[in-house]
């Protein structure tokens, strides 16, 4: 059954907020969306203008015919996975997230978040 712009308005597609260093304020977009990005002066009226943008990209596709992917879903992820490593970096981990008061399993999360972060951009 081919799917109506409700159908994919009631998606939840991922929306990314990101400051805009030249121009000032924000620029939000869909990454399953390619194209669909809008900017705004305020995080709200980003978001808003992202609203708006996003009805507009799919009236759009469905007008031209253009596939429209659903959404990204997290349940693909189960938020585990195994890693092997040297005994000297687990050493040192686990000498690092007790120094920290934390699991190590926490440590190398923190670690792991703090370089996607640097690198993800």
């Amino acid at each position: 059954m081919k799917k109506t712009l409700n159908d994919y308005l009631k998606m939840n597609y991922r929306m990314e907020i990101i400051t805009d260093n030249e121009e000032g304020g924000y620029v939000a977009s869909f990454p399953d969306l390619p194209g669909c990005i809008t900017t705004g002066e305020t995080v709200e009226q980003t978001v808003a203008n992202a609203i708006d943008a996003k009805k507009a990209w799919l009236e759009a596709a469905i007008e031209s015919g253009i596939e429209i992917h659903e959404p990204d879903s997290l349940d693909d992820y189960s938020g585990q996975f195994k890693l092997r490593m040297p005994r000297s970096l687990h050493r040192s981990l686990a000498e690092h997230s007790k120094k920290e008061g934390i699991s190590m399993n926490q440590y190398c999360v923190y670690l792991l978040s703090k370089n996607d972060a640097i690198y993800g951009k």
